[in-house]
């Protein structure tokens, strides 16, 4: 099922252990969003920033949410999109706190943005791999790849008005790789609904929590659109 309503409160109501997998892609924490300069690309680059930090996208998020999401977990499983500045947070949590293995997956884009004035590309996003006795099982060389190339999808963007929307190959990787069919798979910030479309294509079960009204609309309908080109309904609830 997707569900309107903020992350820890309907957390709070999911019963312990019931969920399989989690993959999510949380607010980031982005402490500077100006992009210096008055070129047509600067300022291009600029309306993004302004975007994402109107969507209040921007400030992290309540880490009580990741005590929630390991009560709810069976066994410790998740996938955080993250940038540079989270990674000690999530390690000081999860590896230094809870004793789990990570990794650390990369996707890579061929097409980023080229703003590197004493500074490297903005090129590579980060999703973290956490697990404590949770299934991995990549099934090909490609799946078991920590890097992920792909070109940023301004297409997708456009469609679904999400401006930090994720490859669903990429979401579809990693739920093949860490789930079985017919897991439960959580996204407690769903955006625009990429992770439930994944969810129905591969035949697994899901919950998504998603906060903003219109994010939820898109998701629904993304929902119900994959759902009849599948004759399938997958959701909990």
């Amino acid at each position: 099922m997707i569900i309107h309503g903020d992350s820890l409160e309907v957390l709070k109501t999911l019963e312990d252990n019931s969920i399989d997998l989690i993959v999510t892609d949380p607010p980031y924490q982005i402490d500077n969003t100006k992009a210096g300069g008055n070129s047509s690309l600067a300022k291009s680059f600029q309306n993004m920033n302004n975007e994402i930090e109107n969507l209040n996208i921007t400030k992290g998020f309540n880490l009580k949410i990741l005590d929630e999401l390991v009560r709810v977990n069976k066994k410790i499983n998740m996938y955080f999109f993250c940038n540079k500045a989270q990674i000690p947070m999530y390690l000081d949590y999860f590896v230094k706190g809870l004793d789990c293995s990570f990794d650390i997956i990369k996707w890579v884009k061929p097409n980023a943005v080229p703003t590197y004035n004493n500074k490297y590309l903005s090129d590579t996003e980060y999703c973290l791999y956490f697990r404590k006795g949770g299934y991995c099982n990549p099934q090909n060389y490609q799946d078991a790849s920590t890097l992920y190339m792909d070109n940023i999808n301004m297409q997708d963007k456009k469609l679904y008005k999400h401006p930090t929307i994720k490859p669903i190959k990429l979401i579809e990787k990693l739920i093949r790789n860490s789930s079985k069919i017919g897991d439960i798979v959580l996204d407690p910030f769903l955006g625009s609904g990429t992770t439930v479309n994944a969810c129905i294509n591969l035949n697994r079960k899901y919950i998504g929590i998603e906060i903003n009204e219109e994010y939820y609309k898109i998701a629904k309908d993304r929902e119900q659109r994959a759902l009849g080109n599948t004759g399938l309904f997958k959701e909990i609830g």
